[in-house]
């Protein structure tokens, strides 16, 4: 063999072992039909062949399983790679049940409610339970709970860790036409039949529920048109009976008709009372409720209120609808879903009053009798479209898992503007000592001479918390070496929010931007003067499920006697500090078109528009 080309193959032989020995076996591990891999994330620089080195199968087995390899291998693309060996065998169970609990698993059970059971985390559950499928659990297999973790895990975070697995699987499927959903508390069948454009028995059929559906399951559905995870303020279209089919009349044009003041009015309130477990944000948005109507009887006007419990039920709420007390109402705030809206409806366009959903947004169910207090999302971005105008540097920004839906809603705005994107990786301090790594700099990202904008479409709280801790720590880098402070914005997901543990000093120190649906800062007059009323009359700090339930009382209970005649339409409401402006839909619905630009300052001040 010719020396030259002994030396070539040698040195490629020695590299393909370098990329091999530097690269580390994915964490993520997901069962798709029954069979275990890993999810891995192509890095840049990774072949086929390395990769078959690192997880130990052939070329020819990570091909098979991944027929988007075709066209080649992509960095940041996730493949599939079959997990090879046994599970190890685990210690005798007297040794066991010295760290753990034994739980076995009973017909009807889920990961999501045997977690709840023991108020552990999922993530734990599938450490110590290697074997377990969460898609597909066996009746009679063994669970160990580990003693010391129990108590110490909440309904969110097990729902937000099954939501992860659920999207770890949507990252490497769908070939099949389907995609993976997370059945989260109050869907139904109908209502996903509806959603996804499939039969109750196919849904059932295809992921054998022989148990109905329950609340975190992880099932199949049409991939064509995936749904969003449901946020606090926003309820799937649900239904619980087939009637939901039939609509009201939406060219029909209603007229209102103010109230006198002299007159005592009847309002009915519909909320789903009982079927919400755990603490029930509909109880507060009723407590909020309650102390609009004092402020509005200390102006002199008289209210009868009657609360109804819908229990998210079709058939309650049409019998709620027959009810003497509902049928004298000139004012009917709720129900809360959009599947019991129909009945209540067909009342209010036959009588001639208005109809307040508070909290969902109304898609397929349109009334001139109904006023949606939820935005519309069609101007979500409106307000931040002057962001991504010309001489903006735009980077899109993500880490180990991405907010896909949030991701997309940027893109739609960006339309055809060029963008960058950049994959931040986070690099523990001891390791950067002993490491030429800028993986987790993102000095270079702000020293382009450019006005940039950051969006960062990382989904995991801890990701999110550490790209916003890297990018001031950059910009504090370059200024204290008397360098010109970099020009920047961060926009940020209003899912931000909800997190409990990421540092919000870090929102002001990069000036973050986004769009919510509602804001209300406590430390504002209104707000604060609101909170300590609401703590005096419960006991406390209210939600933002109570300040929307004191703004529906606000606008409506007082519109009722004026407003109501021009379909509120022409005004800026603002009991608190979110804005609502009505206008009419084609469909004849009045929705508020109002989001909320929350503006955070370097001098840790904050701008809502």
């Amino acid at each position: 063999m010719n020396i030259f080309r002994y030396i070539s193959l040698l040195l490629c032989a020695l590299f393909a072992a370098a990329v091999v020995s530097a690269a580390e076996k994915s964490q993520t591990i997901v069962y798709i039909d029954g069979a275990k891999y890993y999810i891995h994330t192509v890095k840049k620089g990774e072949t086929v062949y390395s990769l078959s080195k690192l997880y130990e199968v052939s070329e020819q087995v990570i091909l098979s399983e991944n027929p988007q390899l075709s066209d080649g291998l992509k960095a940041d693309q996730s493949i599939k790679i079959p997990v090879t060996g046994g599970v190890k065998s685990q210690a005798p169970d007297r040794r066991l049940k010295r760290r753990f609990d034994m739980h076995y698993i009973a017909a009807g059970e889920t990961l999501y409610s045997i977690s709840r059971k023991y108020e552990i985390s999922v993530e734990t559950i599938l450490e110590d339970n290697p074997e377990i499928d969460p898609v597909h659990l066996r009746i009679g297999a063994r669970v160990l709970i580990r003693k010391s973790e129990k108590g110490e895990s909440s309904e969110e975070q097990s729902m937000n860790e099954l939501e992860q697995y659920k999207d770890n699987l949507n990252s490497v499927s769908g070939d099949d036409g389907y995609a993976f959903h997370l059945v989260h508390a109050g869907e139904t069948l109908y209502a996903l039949s509806r959603r996804f454009g499939i039969s109750e028995e196919e849904i059932i059929r295809i992921n054998n529920l022989t148990d109905g559906l329950k609340t975190g399951t992880i099932i199949k559905l049409p991939s064509a048109r995936s749904a969003a995870t449901p946020v606090a303020e926003t309820h799937d279209e649900e239904s619980s009976s087939p009637e939901a089919d039939a609509q009201p009349d939406k060219s029909a044009e209603i007229l209102f008709t103010a109230a006198d003041e002299r007159h005592t009015i009847d309002i009915s309130l519909l909320l789903p009372l009982s079927a919400a477990g755990g603490r029930n944000p509909y109880v507060e948005f009723y407590e909020g409720f309650l102390l609009g109507l004092e402020d509005m009887k200390a102006k002199g006007r008289s209210v009868n209120l009657t609360l109804f419990d819908t229990s998210h039920s079709y058939d309650k709420t049409a019998e709620i609808v027959s009810d003497p007390r509902f049928r004298r109402s000139k004012l009917i705030v709720g129900p809360v879903y959009e599947d019991e809206l129909l009945p209540v409806l067909q009342f209010a366009e036959s009588n001639s009053v208005p109809v307040v959903s508070p909290l969902a947004h109304i898609e397929k169910t349109g009334s001139s009798a109904l006023f949606c207090m939820a935005p519309d999302p069609s101007v979500k971005y409106d307000k931040l479209r002057s962001l991504f105008g010309e001489g903006r540097h735009i980077t899109l920004i993500s880490a180990g898992s991405t907010d896909k839906e949030f991701e997309a809603e940027i893109l739609g705005v960006l339309g055809s503007r060029p963008y960058a994107t950049h994959k931040y990786e986070y690099v523990h301090h001891t390791e950067a000592r002993n490491s030429q790594s800028d993986r987790g700099d993102m000095t270079p990202l702000l020293q382009n001479g450019e006005d940039n904008i950051f969006v960062i479409t990382a989904a995991e709280e801890i990701d999110v918390d550490r790209i916003l801790a890297a990018i001031a720590s950059a910009e504090a880098g370059i200024t204290s070496r008397g360098q010109a402070a970099p020009k920047y914005t961060v926009v940020g997901n209003p899912r931000w929010l909800r997190f409990n543990n990421i540092d919000r000093a870090t929102f002001f120190r990069n000036r973050v931007v986004m769009i919510s649906s509602y804001h209300a800062k406590r430390d504002s007059e209104r707000v604060r003067s609101f909170d300590s009323r609401f703590i005096e009359a419960f006991g406390s700090l209210p939600s933002l499920y109570a300040y929307r339930g004191y703004d529906t009382a606000t606008i409506f209970c007082n519109g009722i006697y004026n407003d109501i005649s021009y379909d509120m339409e022409g005004r800026r409401y603002m009991p608190l500090q979110t804005v609502y402006r009505f206008s009419k839909r084609a469909d004849g619905t009045h929705v508020n078109g109002e989001w909320m630009r929350i503006n955070y300052n370097k001098d840790f001040t904050i701008k809502a528009e």
